[in-house]
């Protein structure tokens, strides 16, 4: 693999900066760097405004859905192509990330199942910021173990009718739309009878609730659904049939995920290092490097997924790897800047060091490394997709989802 600029790459990053340059002052210029820790209502309804109006700039422009195929309103060049675009954006402006889950995971999944009727009406209003999206997938017994999902939908004629719960649906409250998993068969085993449905977040009956993590922020919450009545239009794929286009999307999840690299840099340990004079500790010195080590293993196994796509290969079961690199990575930095950070690391806000960054990384770890599949989960899918090895035993195979004992 070529980490260089061809000529070609180098004309396009060119384009893109000036591009760059030119619009991201236009939202205001803000430095959103730590926009996962807003806990400020105010503060977040702007953030979301701006995240908002960046999306539609890029529309307008020609620089949203860079990698989704001309048909469907993206730009269809590579993912190379992409990543030198995220590069540079990064470096100037980070207002987009309410719509991760939109561009990134709901928009690939429609792309691949959804109707020809869904990708015209829901893909450009993704696009030009006019919908955000949401993920409700997981639920209180159904984490990692999505197969085992309890939300009930029953077919009421040409509507189905739904109810239970779903947690941890990171930006719910700022959601237009949300991809909806639900139980619509209970005699089926367990991964089949899901039904993969597109709802509108206004709908009578859907309750979000945010939920206050550790770190103060809201970032998450918990969706409650009482008799909420969904269009038989709005399933993806086939009723009962909603495990392909769930694999779509969790494979774009882990991908997602794990190409956001690593906020922290080997230069900035350094440099905390050297502010608590642990700079010349031999012991600390190897942390950092082996720290740094895995920040550029992390920066090349996005490289890697690049090129995939480059091939027109969707995300695969190698998408754990990358996700279970980024998770691994973050518990070790947030445990690095604790050691260095002393009893500082116990002050958060404008009280701690640099604003509270590092312990809000330290704290904020746990979302990564549980959120999109636990350690444990992206472990079993590489040893059984990536190297197979034999399955787990699985005690509910071929039985009847209405069977299978509950506590």
């Amino acid at each position: 693999m070529d980490f260089e600029d061809t000529p070609e790459q180098a004309e396009f990053r060119q384009k893109a900066v000036e591009f760059l340059e030119e619009f991201a002052p236009q939202v205001g210029g803000q430095d959103d760097s730590s926009s996962m820790y807003i806990s400020d209502p105010a503060e977040e309804k702007a953030y979301v405004q701006r995240c908002r109006d960046w999306q539609r700039i890029k529309y307008e422009n020609g620089w949203a859905g860079l990698t989704w195929p001309k048909e469907f309103g993206g730009q269809g060049i590579t993912g190379i192509m992409e990543g030198i675009f995220k590069e540079e954006e990064a470096k100037r402006i980070s207002a987009s990330g309410i719509f991760a889950v939109s561009i990134g995971m709901v928009g690939p999944t429609i792309i691949a199942h959804g109707t020809k009727e869904q990708q015209e009406h829901y893909l450009p209003r993704m696009l030009n910021g006019q919908d955000c999206w949401c993920q409700l997938f997981s639920e209180p017994g159904a984490g990692s173990d999505l197969g085992g999902l309890r939300t009930m939908a029953v077919r009421d004629g040409d509507e189905w009718v739904i109810n239970g719960q779903k947690v941890w649906t990171s930006g719910a409250q700022n959601s237009d739309w949300g991809i909806l998993l639900t139980r619509s068969d209970t005699e089926a085993v367990k991964h089949r009878g899901i039904t993969y449905f597109l709802v509108d977040m206004t709908t009578p009956g859907i309750d979000v609730r945010p939920l206050v993590q550790i770190t103060g922020v809201a970032h998450f919450n918990e969706v409650f659904l009482t008799d909420v009545r969904i269009p038989h239009e709005n399933i993806v794929g086939e009723v009962h049939g909603g495990w392909a286009p769930i694999m779509t999307t969790l494979s774009n999840e882990r991908t997602l995920i794990g190409g956001g690299g690593s906020r922290a840099s080997m230069q900035d340990l350094f440099a905390l290092a050297s502010r608590f004079g642990a700079a010349d500790d031999p012991l600390i010195r190897q942390k950092i490097v082996d720290v740094g080590i895995k920040i550029e293993l992390l920066k090349y196994l996005g490289y890697r997924s690049r090129t995939a796509a480059t091939k027109g290969e969707p995300p695969g079961p190698e998408s754990s790897i990358t996700k279970l690199s980024l998770s691994l990575l973050s518990h070790d930095i947030g445990n690095l800047v604790m050691e260095l950070c002393g009893p500082y690391g116990t002050l958060s806000s404008s009280d701690g060091v640099d604003e509270g960054r590092w312990v809000q990384d330290f704290l904020s770890q746990w979302g990564v490394r549980i959120g999109g599949g636990t350690d444990n989960i992206q472990r079993n899918t590489i040893g059984e997709k990536v190297l197979g090895l034999p399955s787990e035993h699985r005690v509910d195979k071929g039985i009847a989802f209405k069977d299978i004992p509950t506590s």
